[in-house]
């Protein structure tokens, strides 16, 4: 597969990285959730890219791209804008936009500032607002995160150095294994590669997006959505709940629902073949893209 990878130039010059695979119109932006930088796509890019063109970035702070030039613009904003220019420089006026996670909220708000660049939605795992409220269910995460928050901006490199030490360990790893992701369908490298991605994400940066996509919802413009949309769950999915993918989907008319069976917030690591034939039905069908 022949991949190609380069940078593109925030509006404050913050360096992004970007990379891109495959032919065919329209593409597929893929944008992660917070904390990762491609883990969640390691088995659909190549599958996707086979197909057509993928494009998969990093957010700033995340992953290849750079820290933030101010630190405090790390919010849903900048990602959306960052999107925008990622696409710019791989000169697509317009694609499919994939987003896992809060990468939902990010396609989401992209919509809303710039439907004529969203080709189709596919909002995989996660929620159109409010992630902290319904985490695990309830309310718990939304109500401690201030005190987070206030704790990792008040000593930045003991919190640093704390995700840097706990989160790529076996414990780590055995916790998520037994608690957040269905074991007998997650390799244990591709967890190992999210634990990595978390680790390697800057405390600060993670804590003011988390603050950004927190108090961010959509679920009053769904009605409002008139492209395409394929909406995917994981059936057991605790970050983001199926309940939640079940509601954007009612709400959004004509749109498409795809429930993952025992699937968790990895669904698309727990099911990439199921994820990239209905994507490929779904774009053949509804959006009319011309496969390579």
């Amino acid at each position: 597969m022949d991949v190609r990878t380069s940078f593109a130039r925030a509006a404050d010059g913050t360096r992004l990285w970007w990379r891109s695979a495959g032919r065919g119109a329209p593409p597929v932006a893929l944008t992660d959730g917070i904390g990762c930088a491609g883990y969640v796509w390691r088995h659909l890019f190549p599958q996707l890219a086979a197909r057509r063109r993928v494009i998969h970035w990093n957010y700033r702070g995340h992953g290849e791209s750079d820290l933030p030039m101010d630190e405090e613009r790390v919010g849903l904003d900048e990602a959306v804008s960052d999107l925008f220019a990622v696409l710019d420089d791989a000169e697509e006026p317009s694609a499919v936009l994939m987003g896992h996670s809060v990468g939902v909220q990010v396609s989401l708000e992209a919509y809303r500032r710039a439907p004529e660049r969203v080709r189709a939605l596919v909002l995989v795992c996660g929620s159109p607002g409010r992630p902290l409220r319904t985490f695990h269910g309830g309310a718990a995460l939304e109500t401690i995160f201030p005190w987070l928050r206030s704790a990792v901006l008040a000593v930045p490199g003991a919190a640093r150095w704390f995700l840097q030490h706990a989160a790529p360990t076996e414990v780590s790893l055995q916790i998520a294994r037994w608690v957040e992701v269905n074991r007998h369908l997650v390799d244990r490298e591709d967890l190992e590669a999210y634990l990595r991605e978390l680790a390697d994400t800057d405390p600060e940066v993670f804590v003011r997006m988390l603050s950004s996509v927190a108090v961010h919802d959509a679920t009053a413009q769904l009605s409002s959505v008139h492209v395409p949309t394929l909406v995917i769950a994981g059936e057991n999915d605790t970050f983001t709940p199926a309940a939640l993918s079940r509601k954007m989907h009612e709400a959004i008319p004509g749109s498409e629902l795809l429930v993952l069976p025992a699937g968790s917030h990895m669904a698309p690591l727990e099911h990439p073949r199921a994820v990239a034939d209905a994507l490929e039905r779904f774009l053949r069908e509804r959006v009319g893209a011309d496969a390579a």
